[in-house]
């Protein structure tokens, strides 16, 4: 069927119409990351050039049946994790697992796994050097912080899931329900999240606005979580890195992850 001039004018219109709407807000987003860019920090907050954790794994193991994990309690409460009972589709940000799930690569060193079985693992995001799920993700949802911290916008997140895919370490969880549902009690500090978005440990980076530590450093009883900046060489986890040995997992694909586990 031919089209008439005055309707070809019209989806003429109509076309131009679109794309200078997408152009202001592609325009709106670079602002906004600008902006994001220039902010200021408090006076009080912490400041790093690159966060990461060191992970006592000796006194996890001393330590675990009289500290029942409070660090995944801590992180749980404060940020709201919804406790689904379906493990297939539950949220998790730091979780427990055996060193034969977390070191599948290191299966074929017997001594390692001699010395490392049955012993827990803490497990969370690895806040890589070079994440992966930065670069799949098609809406800028999760992106990487000057701190090294790999964030979750909830806004932008359009539940594509390209970033679950990318991510080596199944940290990040997907809402298949409104996770409000199944929370018993809301903590008014962090917000809940909705259906159909990705989310995953973001290092407690509103704790670190305050001039805190992440919930999981202060909640553990035993201080097995070490948290500093690895770019300075007087920080704490520095120097225990300099005194022992530590392994991080999947270390061969190049993402450089940012949790450390002492061994010895």
């Amino acid at each position: 069927m031919a089209i008439k001039r005055r309707d070809f004018l019209k989806l003429g219109g109509l076309t131009l119409v679109g794309t200078a709407a997408s152009a202001a807000v592609e325009n709106l987003l670079i602002k906004g990351e600008a902006k994001a860019e220039g902010y200021t920090s408090a006076p009080e907050s912490l400041k790093g050039k690159r966060w990461a954790l060191v992970i006592d794994v000796k006194k996890c193991k001393e330590n675990q049946s009289t500290c029942g994990f409070k660090c995944i309690e801590a992180c749980n409460v404060y940020h709201n994790i919804p406790n689904i009972p379906d493990p297939k589709k539950e949220i998790k940000w730091i979780w427990k697992d055996n060193f034969e799930h977390a070191f599948p690569e290191e299966g074929t060193n017997k001594y390692l796994v001699e010395k490392l079985e049955g012993i827990p693992f803490i497990l969370l995001c690895n806040h890589c050097e070079n994440p992966p799920c930065v670069r799949v993700c098609p809406t800028r949802a999760t992106f990487k912080r000057e701190d090294g911290i790999v964030m979750m916008d909830y806004h932008r997140c359009i539940g594509c899931r390209f970033c679950m895919a990318a991510c080596p370490y199944g940290a990040r969880s997907f809402n298949w329900y409104d996770p409000r549902k199944y929370l018993s009690k809301v903590n008014p500090l962090y917000p809940t999240r909705t259906k159909g978005v990705v989310e995953k440990c973001t290092l407690c980076y509103e704790r670190l606005a305050d001039g805190k530590v992440p919930a999981c450093v202060e909640a553990c009883p035993a201080k097995a979580i070490i948290f500093g900046d690895l770019n300075d060489p007087n920080s704490e986890v520095n120097k225990v890195l300099e005194e022992r040995m530590a392994i991080r997992r999947k270390e061969e694909l190049g993402t450089g992850p940012s949790v450390f586990y002492l061994i010895d």
